[in-house]
């Protein structure tokens, strides 16, 4: 059989091919498509006759698995049960990119590489396939990785069953793979990211503050941590609220209590918590203990990693008490120095933790 070419615009493409082609995944067929790297060829990873085909256009052995190709980062969650944050701070910092990550598997082999890619055709591609897509690139073992639709026919055409042509890769390099199996990233295959890169994001210490509108005692925490280390290129101290649906700035008596200290916080923006910030944070610490369980309700493997800020500003954090830090929204003047007061003497207590 010849392959069926589809030309396409990346920028400006048919929806309707892309559903074609997704529906040929699904059934159990092959499709060559670009990405921003390489071409790939792609079938159903739950398929098992169509990954036997995949191995067999590849002529690759069953002792050397594929990587996946996922349409949005929270889905790795699906491949792994990892509770590792670095892993999370990689897929933030370089998702979607040119970056595979190889990580403990919950189901066939003991690892899996899973890639989110920086490209349109390829993330509605499989995302319109709904199903896991395994996507090696499009060449026969030990040939170099196609960066264009005719190059990758040169190898397969006749074998797979769609071609999508869309032009020349951009980065025209194959993915870096980072194992996360160990301790220490380990560069299985260099690439456009570098290990300089990769340890920057590994290593580097989250810390998350969490209340409900991310407009007073969040804000706060976050800048008054970052004040106190502004020098420290290793910490990332980022903030967000339980219940944020519009985004808006800091109130006005939080911007003139942080002014007060010195801290400029007029350019803050509220946002909502989610998954990947919860997932990549090293320490979560929360405003009361509604929060917390708001948190552990969406994401329980973090249990370990969340406190009340109050907790801290004891001598004794399991000393009995009242561990929640009032909202001073809609409260006087007073009520927000009040807070700024008690936040500020709970990261001096934490500032010896990061």
């Amino acid at each position: 059989m010849k392959t069926q070419i589809i030309k396409i615009n990346r920028e400006n493409f048919s929806q309707e091919d892309i559903v074609f082609c997704a529906k040929v995944i699904r059934r159990g067929g092959v499709v060559v498509f670009p990405t921003e790297t390489v071409y790939g060829v792609g079938c159903d990873f739950n398929n098992e006759k169509a990954m036997g085909r995949l191995r067999e256009i590849k002529k690759r052995s069953v002792n050397k698995p594929f990587s996946v190709l996922i349409p949005q980062p929270e889905l790795i969650s699906n491949f792994s049960s990892s509770n590792n944050p670095s892993i999370y701070k990689l897929i933030d910092a370089f998702w979607p990119g040119p970056l595979t990550v190889v990580i403990p598997s919950k189901r066939g082999g003991p690892t899996i590489g899973i890639r989110m890619p920086n490209h349109k055709t390829a993330l509605s591609l499989i995302e319109e396939a709904q199903c896991a897509v395994a996507a090696p690139s499009a060449n026969l073992e030990g040939n170099p990785p196609p960066l264009t639709c005719e190059e990758a026919l040169r190898d397969l055409d006749g074998m797979v069953d769609v071609a999508i042509d869309g032009g020349k890769t951009d980065i025209g390099q194959a993915s870096t793979v980072v194992s996360l199996i160990s301790d220490k990233p380990t560069i299985l295959r260099p690439g456009s990211i570098t290990k300089e890169e990769i340890d920057k994001a590994y290593y580097k210490k989250t810390i998350l503050f969490v209340c409900t509108g991310n407009s007073c005692r969040s804000v706060m925490a976050e800048y008054l941590l970052r004040s106190r280390l502004r020098h420290r290129e290793d910490v990332d101290i980022i903030s967000g609220g339980t219940s944020v649906f519009l985004a808006s700035s800091a109130s006005g008596e939080t911007i003139a209590v942080l002014k007060e200290e010195g801290i400029d916080a007029a350019k803050h923006v509220s946002k909502p918590v989610t998954t990947m910030m919860l997932k990549k944070a090293d320490l979560i610490f929360v405003m009361t203990s509604v929060h917390r369980s708001q948190i552990l309700e969406r994401v329980p493997e973090v249990d370990q990693r969340v406190y009340l800020l109050k907790e801290f500003i004891d001598e004794y954090p399991g000393a009995k008490g009242d561990r929640d830090i009032p909202d001073p929204m809609g409260g006087s003047y007073p009520n927000y120095k009040h807070c700024i007061s008690t936040i500020k003497e709970a990261i001096n207590k934490i500032i010896n933790l990061v």
